[in-house]
């Protein structure tokens, strides 16, 4: 394997109790359910979204009447292409709830979704407590249960510990890794459709609540729930 540097990180060594760095992330707001009857309010409120005191990168829904949450994109601040991506992630716990790290194609405002290609580096639902998955979307594979997947099994609940989930992205190939560990590739020959991964895509954090895949059914569902982000990293080839 080509050697890697470091190229982006976000550490969030901020104040404790400040928004995530404005100058990388930026808010996504709103409800009208993300197309896939989620019952969350994205919001730019700190509670939904701050830096600890441990120095890491709080994501947090709130329940009550107005179900809040948190979503942010690196869009139009930082763009990755290809090389290694990856978070170390502690899961929120508790059924209905379904936390992600992602990335969507830079050419999202002119091609839409999903022709603008979508890696998915982890995603999390909290009724598979022991369950990480890693999915590639395009044009003929897209939606929920129509994307090229894979996911491997922990040897315990992934919110009782922090663990890194990654990917190694090159123009021909994705491989998904669980603490280092491979879990999954795709590459053009596995996908039904066209190929959209040769080109920037920007990153994606949230925690969502319910969803057709997670479901909306109220029970185990604890609020508030956090994710917390200890750091994100891209690393590219060695010049």
């Amino acid at each position: 394997m080509a050697s890697r540097r470091l190229v982006w990180s976000d550490e969030f060594d901020g104040r404790p109790g400040s928004p995530p760095d404005p100058r990388v992330w930026r808010h996504e707001v709103g409800a009208g359910g993300w197309g896939d009857e989620q019952v969350q309010r994205y919001t730019a409120d700190l509670r939904n979204a701050h830096v600890t005191s441990g120095h890491q990168l709080a994501l947090t829904a709130h329940g009550g009447e107005d179900v809040t949450s948190a979503r942010l994109t690196t869009s139009g601040t930082v763009d990755v292409r290809h090389g290694r991506v990856e978070a170390r992630i502690r899961q929120p716990r508790g059924s209905g709830l379904w936390s992600a790290f992602w990335m969507l194609g830079t050419d999202l405002g002119d091609v839409g979704w999903p022709a603008c290609g979508e890696i998915d580096v982890m995603e999390h639902v909290g009724s598979q407590p022991r369950a990480v998955h890693g999915t590639v979307h395009g044009p003929g594979y897209a939606g929920l249960g129509s994307g090229v997947t894979g996911s491997v099994q922990a040897s315990s609940a992934l919110a009782d510990a922090f663990h890194v989930y990654a990917v190694e992205w090159a123009p021909d190939e994705i491989r998904w890794e669980l603490d280092g560990m491979p879990y999954h590739r795709v590459a053009p020959a596995d996908v039904p459709g066209p190929w959209p991964f040769r080109h920037p895509f920007f990153l994606v954090l949230n925690v969502a609540v319910g969803g057709r895949w997670p479901g909306n059914d109220a029970a185990g569902l604890r609020l508030p729930a956090t994710m917390l982000v200890d750091w994100v990293r891209v690393h590219g080839v060695a010049g």
